[in-house]
């Protein structure tokens, strides 16, 4: 376990400074680009631990989305494990279509993100963002956000922007996901009303009592069912087809995510102590992942793990 520890993190200044191989060489390390969001961070973590069982070096580097985004396309990076649909359609949809970069596989199905609010706010008659500003002063006109430049935030500007529902003289307090979930849990234990950013897989689903707010008419802010989806260079496949095959049956059970979340975030362990067990009880899943795949010295995939894990 400690072995996968060590994965060296790297800021996004650095990112010009990632050496790509030579095209098309066979892949010794594997490079995954993880943003700040604790659902991908473990999720990247369980993936890097079986493609180390697997025989290949990992390195997770902690960038913005745009820079991972960057670095698949300048072969930088073979991996990205967050790409959340509808938010990064536009930042991901035209690099699919210039032939850049591939979308593998929906690792996440079903998921939703967007406003929520407390069961005690919702029961007193806020049930959709179109009941947000009648009761404007309760709420302080502030919305708590996440990360500047995530793709809901976006939503949230672009709606204050246009002025929908009367929210032009509204706030969105951005921040860290970690900073807008502390505010809002010290709000909640004293009943204040408030309204954030929510998203699943999340431990806050499971923690707080939360509903999520419905959108009015053919708008898309408060309520957004979403997908995640594995995005690889374009070239991926024929560089090394086993990890293209993993990385294309890689589909996590929303319920296994948010586990794996709580125990990171809200148990506060560190992600590849999170990973690790998880993985040594449920190799029957892994081995859904593994089917057909084989490890660096020709043995199956499973087999590797199951060697580093029993």
């Amino acid at each position: 376990m400690s072995a996968f520890s060590r994965n060296l993190r790297y800021s996004a200044a650095l990112v010009p400074m990632l050496l790509a191989g030579p095209a098309m060489a066979e892949l010794d390390e594997v490079r995954l680009g993880v943003p700040p969001w604790p659902g991908v961070t473990v999720k990247s973590e369980v993936a890097a631990q079986l493609i180390e069982a697997m025989g290949y070096k990992t390195r997770q580097n902690d960038l913005a989305v745009s820079v991972i985004l960057q670095g698949l396309t300048r072969g930088d990076l073979e991996v990205y494990l967050g790409g959340w649909y509808p938010v990064q359609v536009d930042m991901i949809e035209p690099l699919v279509e210039q032939g850049k970069v591939e979308k593998l596989v929906s690792n996440i199905r079903g998921a939703n993100s967007g406003l929520v609010v407390p069961r005690y706010v919702y029961e007193a008659g806020v049930t959709s963002v179109g009941d947000l500003d009648a009761h404007r002063d309760r709420f302080r006109g502030e919305i708590q956000g996440i990360e500047a430049g995530t793709g809901i935030n976006t939503a949230l500007l672009a709606a204050i922007d246009e002025d929908l529902f009367g929210l032009g003289d509204w706030r969105l307090r951005e921040s860290s996901a970690a900073a807008m979930l502390a505010q809002a849990e010290q709000k909640m234990a004293n009943e204040e009303w408030v309204t954030f950013v929510g998203w699943e897989p999340h431990w806050m689903n499971v923690s707080f009592d939360l509903v999520y707010l419905e959108d009015v008419g053919d708008t898309d802010i408060a309520d957004i069912e979403s997908t995640v989806w594995t995005v690889a260079p374009a070239s991926l496949k024929a560089q090394d087809p086993d990890l293209h095959r993993f990385l294309s049956q890689f589909v996590v059970d929303i319920e296994d995510q948010n586990s794996w979340v709580h125990g990171y975030s809200y148990e506060d362990r560190a992600a590849d102590e999170v990973a690790s067990e998880w993985i040594g009880s449920h190799l029957d899943t892994v081995a859904t992942w593994l089917d057909g795949v084989e490890a660096r010295d020709g043995t199956p995939a499973i087999e590797a793990v199951r060697a580093a894990y029993e």
